[in-house]
C-alpha cells in the first residue's frame, strides 16, 4: 500500500492482494463477533411492537468485545451501588444495539469497498469516515488481544508469539494515520 491520498472529493489508495486479504480477514472476524453479540440480545414482544430494541444488560465477558463495547455508565469499582448497577444495565440495554449497528455497518462498508484481490480503493468522504471507524475497531480488538500498551516496544523478540501480529497492528496504525492525513489535507 502506498498510503491514502486525496483526489478532489475522493480518497484513494491501492492495496496489494495480501494487504487486502489481511484487512478483509480482520474486518470479517470483527463483524462476526459483533453480529454474534447482537444476536444474543433478548427478544421481547414489546420491542417488536414499538420498534425499540433492547440489548443485553451485562458487559461482554470477552475482553475484545468488552473493549469495543465499553460500559455506558462509570461504576465505582470499589463500591458499586445497586442504583449504579441498575443504571449501567439500563444504559447498556438501551445503547448497545445502536452501537453494534454502527460498528457492523462500518465493517460492511470496508468489505464492500475493498477488492478481494487487492487493487485501488476509491472512497467518498462518508465512506472514508466509515473506514476510520472500522480501522479503529480492528486496532482496538487486535491491540486488546495482543495486550498492547504504551510502553510496549515497536518490535518484540522473534520468539514472542505476538511479534508477527504486532507488525500488522503497526501497519493498521499507518493505514489509519494516512487516511486521517488525506482527509485533513
Amino acid at each position: 500500500m502506498n498510503g491514502w491520498r486525496r483526489k478532489g472529493e475522493t480518497i484513494v489508495a491501492g492495496f496489494e492482494q495480501q494487504e487486502a486479504a489481511v484487512l478483509r480477514g480482520l474486518v470479517s472476524q470483527l463483524e462476526d463477533m459483533l453480529t454474534a453479540r447482537a444476536e444474543e440480545a433478548p427478544q421481547d414482544e414489546l420491542a417488536e411492537l414499538t420498534g425499540i430494541r433492547t440489548g443485553p444488560t451485562e458487559s461482554p465477558d470477552d475482553p475484545v468485545l468488552s473493549r469495543l463495547l465499553p460500559d455506558f455508565h462509570k461504576l465505582d469499582p470499589d463500591n458499586p451501588t445497586r442504583e449504579d448497577l441498575d443504571s449501567a444495565a439500563a444504559m447498556r440495554s438501551i445503547h448497545e444495539p445502536e452501537l453494534l449497528d454502527k460498528k457492523v455497518g462500518v465493517a460492511k462498508i470496508v468489505l464492500d469497498t475493498l477488492p478481494r484481490d487487492g487493487g485501488n480503493v476509491r472512497l467518498t468522504f462518508e465512506q472514508a469516515d466509515a473506514w476510520l471507524g472500522a480501522l479503529n475497531d480492528v486496532r482496538l480488538a487486535l491491540g486488546t488481544a495482543l495486550d498492547v500498551t504504551e510502553d510496549m516496544p515497536d518490535e518484540l523478540p522473534e520468539d514472542d508469539p505476538r511479534a508477527p501480529h504486532l507488525g500488522v497492528y503497526h501497519w493498521l496504525t499507518w493505514v489509519q494515520e494516512t487516511l486521517i492525513q488525506s482527509l485533513t489535507s
